[in-house]
């Protein structure tokens, strides 16, 4: 056994064996981080998969098939005015206002699709970090200056993080834009009027399904409609499906009856329903030689590339950090001692910690309001709220898959250090 590969086996062997070997199991410490690893993907995958990354996954592979690489290119790519493409990018973002995780396959069907990295960094950034409810929840819970500051901050990192990606890889994204501009660009299956109203819908399904609760305004009069708006969004999809991309009259009928029993049927759960369609659409889908058979090709692909990955870093984070409110390996009470204060070095720990943190959307604001009232600092929570909602372990993981470990470093350098040192000024004047 003399050669490279032979040596690295061994090592891999003996490695495992001896994390075996000296595993912790009987440490209370040890078993409840086990059990905090696993019921954060159960809840992760009760909450999450269905509702945001099954959407999620069909947006993406509809943007592979039906988007026009030459609109992408003209709004997103590398050569598109910056005002433009930076300005879709930040807006597009903040209507999705999806988790970190959930705007993976969104990014990777724009990028594979031509936009530039640094609209794609900037929607990647964009999509998580400024959701209009959180910001809103965040000046009522955490107050009105916080609020604000957070608003500002996301919106300008989207925009920095995006410029400071395409200049450091200028050279690399010149050469894509100009081998992009030597491939002949394929016509749209769909006119941008009938993507428009497409992606709409579809968008509609995502964003409903998952919207917040809330107890008054307009956003608790969408909340109590939220299942009503959602079939309503996923009968016009299937209207739209019919007259535009050929779907059968008849497994149309199929799907909606499906949904139908499936709503009747007790225990009457939304989540049952939603999905059923899903499900049915797929099956649908299958074997169909046209563009709903490439459109089902694209949606599995990025299911295959992303899920597996999201889910091991949901462990991961759930082993190392816990649930809030329940702790991993690492004791929250390091966490709570290190945020004190105002120093860098609080800001820094708070930017680390919250990019490998997972953050459902709208959980940032009561775990901050538990760290506020342990002694955290005013810069490090607007440290947190910059970097925690915009990247988690498991979305770091997924992200190196599109962009290799290079870039995926330089993108979570960019937040952490932007968003310590936005939460140090913060709390350096507000102080």
């Amino acid at each position: 056994m003399t050669g490279r590969s032979e040596l690295k086996g061994l090592v891999g062997m003996a490695t495992v064996f001896l994390a075996l070997y000296f595993l912790p199991i009987g440490s209370a410490r040890f078993d409840g981080a086990l059990i905090e690893a696993f019921q954060l993907a159960k809840w992760y995958a009760r909450e999450h998969v269905l509702l945001c990354l099954v959407p999620a996954f069909f947006i993406a592979g509809a943007i592979g098939v039906f988007v026009s690489q030459a609109s992408v290119m003209k709004y997103l790519g590398p050569r598109a005015p910056r005002p433009l493409a930076y300005g879709v990018a930040s807006v597009s973002g903040t209507v999705l206002a999806v988790c970190s995780c959930t705007v993976l396959p969104l990014f990777g069907g724009i990028y594979k699709r031509g936009a530039g990295l640094g609209p794609a960094a900037a929607f990647l950034y964009a999509g998580p970090a400024i959701n209009a409810l959180a910001i809103i929840l965040t000046a009522r819970v955490l107050g009105f200056e916080l609020g604000v500051a957070r608003a500002v901050g996301a919106v300008l990192f989207s925009v920095l993080i995006g410029l400071a990606m395409a200049w450091i890889y200028r050279a690399e994204e010149s050469r894509r834009a100009a081998a992009g501009r030597q491939l002949a660009v394929p016509e749209a299956r769909l006119s941008l009027g009938h993507q428009v109203v497409f992606f709409a819908l579809l968008v509609a399904i995502l964003v409903f399904a998952n919207w917040a609760p809330a107890e008054s305004g307009v956003w608790g009069t969408v909340y109590a409609a939220k299942w009503w708006l959602t079939g309503a969004s996923g009968a016009a999809l299937l209207a739209f499906l019919v007259r535009y991309l050929g779907l059968a009259r008849v497994k149309a009928a199929g799907i909606a009856g499906a949904v139908t029993v499936a709503a009747l049927i007790p225990p009457h759960h939304p989540v049952v329903p939603f999905a059923v369609g899903f499900a049915t659409l797929a099956m649908a889908m299958v074997g169909d030689e046209g563009e709903l058979g490439e459109w089902l090709a694209a949606t599995w692909s990025f299911t295959q590339q992303i899920l597996p990955l999201l889910l091991a870093g949901v462990l991961a984070a759930g082993l190392l950090l816990g649930r809030p409110g329940h702790e991993g390996l690492i004791p929250s009470t390091w966490v709570a001692a290190a945020v004190g204060g105002n120093s860098l070095g609080a800001n820094l720990f708070a930017s680390v910690a919250g990019a490998f943190m997972y953050f459902a959307t709208l959980t940032e604001v009561p775990i901050l309001q538990g760290l506020l009232g342990s002694g955290m600092g005013q810069g490090p929570a607007l440290t947190l709220l910059l970097a925690g909602p915009a990247l988690s372990l498991p979305s770091i993981l997924v992200l190196r898959s599109f962009l290799g470990w290079g870039k995926t470093f330089v993108f979570v350098g960019l937040v952490i250090v932007m968003a310590a040192t936005t939460g140090w000024l913060y709390g350096s004047f507000s102080g």
